[in-house]
């Protein structure tokens, strides 16, 4: 299995980086490279405890979907969602916030396994991980430029 786990510094309040966090329309807007689009569950707006999504979007030249549920959410602190139809063989993202002054700390820990055996951690070790992560960290851009910018709109 591997794990990748980033953190990112928000100027902005806890409750708004949380639902930065859950919108799937700003989701929508960070995965612009792959077309990502949510096809059913929850489409747009806020994803709730109990919802699901699922994505389709083109990854690695492929067509995919992957569909994730949200089994954990303590508002404004953390959420937690799975996948339940996809091409991983395991996919976990913890999505973690905390105050820290006068800003917000996102920290995410995706953990994820590729099916397929040895092939699969060959590729996620030389691979997927890379990927994996260079995807969250051009969604967290996008969610830290848009809670900073609209924070900053508030205090002019």
């Amino acid at each position: 299995m591997s794990t990748i786990h980033l953190t990112t510094t928000i100027n902005a309040d806890i409750h708004k980086v949380f639902d930065l966090a859950r919108d799937i329309d700003l989701h929508q807007k960070s995965t612009f490279k792959t077309n990502e689009k949510a096809i059913s569950g929850r489409i747009s707006g806020l994803i709730e405890k109990g919802e699901t999504v699922t994505w389709g979007a083109k990854h690695l030249g492929f067509y995919q979907t992957h569909t994730s549920k949200i089994i954990e959410m303590q508002k404004p602190h953390q959420f937690t969602d799975i996948m339940l139809e996809g091409t991983f063989k395991l996919f976990k993202h913890q999505h973690i916030f905390k105050t820290n002054a006068n800003t917000t700390v996102m920290i995410d820990i995706l953990e994820f396994e590729s099916p397929f055996g040895i092939i699969g951690k060959l590729f996620n070790h030389f691979f997927l991980k890379n990927y994996m992560t260079s995807f969250l960290l051009e969604r967290n851009k996008l969610i830290k430029k848009t809670a900073e910018l609209s924070n900053f709109k508030l205090n002019v």
